[in-house]
């Protein structure tokens, strides 16, 4: 097992522009499809006259669930022959061209239930898609940056992530979804308006990703002249590969562990939050769009902020820190009510939201054997997805028993607080102090 491996010299400062905004671009998807707009639209639109007990909101959850079994099942022998093949580049254009497609399918979910099934199959194959593309995606980061500015280039790309999503939501809600179909006009009737933005958001995500493909080169093969493990060899290879991994480093494995319950929870916040917005705590669906671009700005903030604080005192205090929060606030959620309540302590979860996320991938970076990165990343999805059913599940089964979409929320706190609990006593990795780099667009 090699050590750890990131570039020495600084990349270009160009190059980390150019594969940050992939990140920028592919809030096409979080934000109009998964979290804002579309999936607010498949429950509380298309889903309204859904006969049965089962909610729309239960089938919702559940079919994310399914997604995630999917995803973890296929991430990490993805990862791997991305790697052995030194194809990171091409996966992640594979994998893009994918969710831009199926967010073009979206167009054609009418509001009408029976239109729920082929909404809920779209949105949980751009789910696995979209999932497979940031194994690779998150691979490439060990070319953009350095053992001293990995924690600020993860944090920079979550930010312009979350700044990507606030320009993209203002413009779709002045121009299709505020008032009486916008700015131009469009009409809501069969939810047009709706699927005229999601069409908005495939265009952007499309637009936005090319840059990374014209800067960045591909990666060198891992192994040259790798022949084909088949999907049998693969998953030999990956089990030899994880013990080796436990031999040599246990800490990075129960990370692995560890993260896959609390990024189990950070996805439930984006997936379901803006329905319980409405659901629970009255805010309309045009009140979502506004308060989604809110929490984005304090989001980006706070992945900015987190960033500096990782390359300075590691990305385990910042993750620690962040789950701490997270599940703070989530408990202070479960007993207030209205939608002022919601947007006080909403967002404030959006502080912790970002930095969560960003500094788990910079720790496994840091821990990550080299030319392993893909390998790495797919058993991050992997270990993250084997349990992803879990939060989704615990949401449709207390909205189910109990009656009430508040009760889902106890679902996600409780992921939360185990993932937070796992991690404490996993060792930190090394911090690297290296003089600045040209390379680092946060200037360090």
């Amino acid at each position: 097992m090699t050590a750890p491996v990131l570039p020495e010299a600084g990349p270009r400062r160009s190059r980390v522009w150019a594969w940050a905004l992939w990140d920028w671009g592919s809030s096409g998807f979080q934000h109009i499809a998964l979290t804002f707009v579309f999936s607010v639209y498949l429950t509380d639109a298309v889903g309204a006259g859904l006969p049965g007990p089962v909610s729309a909101n239960s089938w919702l959850a559940w079919s994310t669930a399914a997604a995630g079994l999917l995803i973890a099942l296929m991430a990490p022998v993805i990862g791997q022959s991305a790697d052995r093949r030194g194809q990171r580049l091409r996966a992640t254009g594979v994998w893009t061209a994918l969710v831009v497609l199926c967010m073009v399918g979206m167009f054609w979910v009418r509001a009408d239930w029976t239109h729920l099934w082929l909404g809920l199959l779209l949105l949980g194959l751009a789910s696995i898609f979209a999932e497979l593309s940031y194994v690779s995606y998150y691979a490439l980061m060990a070319q953009v940056s350095t053992p001293a500015t990995v924690g600020r280039v993860s944090g920079f790309g979550w930010a312009l992530g979350y700044l990507g999503g606030i320009i993209l939501l203002l413009g779709v809600y002045v121009g299709f979804l505020s008032g009486d179909g916008g700015l131009f006009g469009v009409p809501t009737a069969d939810g047009l308006d709706v699927r005229i933005s999601v069409l908005v958001a495939a265009a952007w995500f499309a637009v936005f990703a090319v840059p990374m493909f014209v800067a960045l080169p591909e990666t060198a093969p891992a192994v040259p002249d790798a022949p084909k493990l088949g999907v049998a060899g693969s998953y030999r290879k990956l089990v030899t590969d994880l013990v080796a991994l436990y031999r040599a480093s246990p800490h990075t494995v129960w990370f692995l562990g560890a993260s896959a319950l609390y990024r189990d929870g950070l996805n439930a916040i984006f997936a379901f939050g803006g329905v319980l917005a409405v659901t629970v705590y009255g805010l309309d669906p045009g009140q979502v769009l506004i308060f989604g671009v809110a929490i984005n700005v304090v989001a980006a903030l706070g992945a900015l902020a987190g960033g500096r604080l990782d390359d300075r005192f590691g990305p385990k205090a910042v993750v620690v820190g962040s789950l701490a929060g997270l599940v703070v606030v989530g408990c202070v959620l479960l007993v207030v009510s209205g939608p002022v309540m919601f947007w006080v302590f909403g967002l404030v979860l959006g502080i912790f939201v970002g930095p969560a996320q960003a500094s788990s991938r910079s720790y496994l970076l840091r821990v990550c054997p080299g030319g392993q990165e893909g390998q790495m990343f797919g058993l991050y999805a992997t270990t993250g997805r084997a349990v992803s059913f879990l939060a989704p599940a615990l949401i449709g089964l207390f909205t189910f028993a109990f009656g009430s979409d508040r009760a889902g929320t106890v679902g996600i706190v409780l992921v939360l607080l185990a993932g937070l609990v796992a991690l404490l006593p996993v060792r930190a990795p090394e911090q690297h102090g290296r003089p600045r780099v040209e390379g680092d667009p946060a200037g360090a």
